[in-house]
């Protein structure tokens, strides 16, 4: 990503000079974002488990080796649990404020604007789902996003000489944090998988000049990325070989999340300075 953000730079920095700047949204400008990152409702998502190791998920994890009763039966939910019982309830996902920096620039004609953005931030969102075993125990994924970007196309209508009404779409990434914690104090946990995931956004929004150079906005953008390469290897610890993450062979269980998809909806202000 950084590399098409420095591409982007680069072709703004070789390409600007040949701009019309007599039009209101002609040029180079940058500027940034501040707001509010809001998740889907994602009732319903699970832990899945791969007992015999075959990059299978779908399998139930059982307490014995006849194959009952489901180790964990006392089900899921779509938060961070609160203690190792399902009763104890789970503390919801947190939607959380963002922001950025973005350089960007526009070609305007007549009333058409088009161009292209680039942007590298922060949402400060926070999506986790837990698992409660019949032990009792709880079993937590969480993921967070350390940074992200994307480039962008935006494309609109200038109203008025001075309002842009666009909309916009292009490549995301994010360097995501997986985390994993767990009352099970018996087995061992090795998380492993990539955090660098990718996927597109796209949104519309309004920006008005205010003079001077300066311009203020406000901003919609959807935000979906492909995270779906993340395991946790449930290992032997000191348990026993009855041990119901063992029972299908002495390697272990994964885990891995029932949802690939980690996406959000963002409000945000613009603010931006053209050159």
């Amino acid at each position: 990503m950084r590399i098409l953000l420095l591409s982007a730079v680069s072709l703004i920095a070789t390409t600007a000079p040949a701009f019309a700047q007599d039009e209101a949204f002609s040029g180079v400008y940058v500027g940034g974002t501040f707001g509010y990152s809001a998740q889907n409702n994602d009732v319903g998502e699970t832990i899945q488990f791969d007992r015999d190791l075959n990059g299978s998920f779908g399998d139930t994890v059982v307490t014995s080796a006849a194959g009952a009763p489901n180790a964990f039966s006392p089900g899921f939910c779509n938060g961070r649990g609160r203690t190792n019982s399902v009763a104890g309830g789970c503390e919801n996902d947190r939607d959380n404020a963002e922001y950025s920096a973005r350089v960007g620039f526009d070609i305007q004609d007549s009333n058409v604007a088009v161009g292209l953005v680039g942007e590298v931030g922060r949402s400060r969102i926070r999506d986790s789902v837990s698992a409660f075993s019949t032990t009792p125990a709880t079993y937590t994924m969480t993921r967070k996003i350390d940074y992200n970007a994307s480039l962008r196309v935006r494309s609109g209508y200038v109203a008025g000489n001075n309002t842009l009404f666009y909309v916009t779409g292009g490549v995301a990434y994010a360097k995501v944090d997986h985390s994993f914690r767990t009352t099970n104090v018996t087995n061992t946990f090795t998380g492993r998988g990539k955090d660098d995931v990718w996927g597109w956004a796209v949104g519309g929004g309004v920006e008005h000049k205010l003079g001077g150079g300066l311009s203020m906005g406000l901003e919609y953008l959807y935000t979906r990325y492909d995270d779906d390469d993340y395991r946790v290897r449930v290992g032997a610890g000191t348990a026993l070989p009855n041990n119901p993450f063992l029972l299908a062979g002495a390697g272990g269980t994964d885990f891995r999340r029932s949802a690939s998809q980690f996406d959000f909806h963002g409000i945000r202000t613009t603010l931006s300075f053209g050159f």
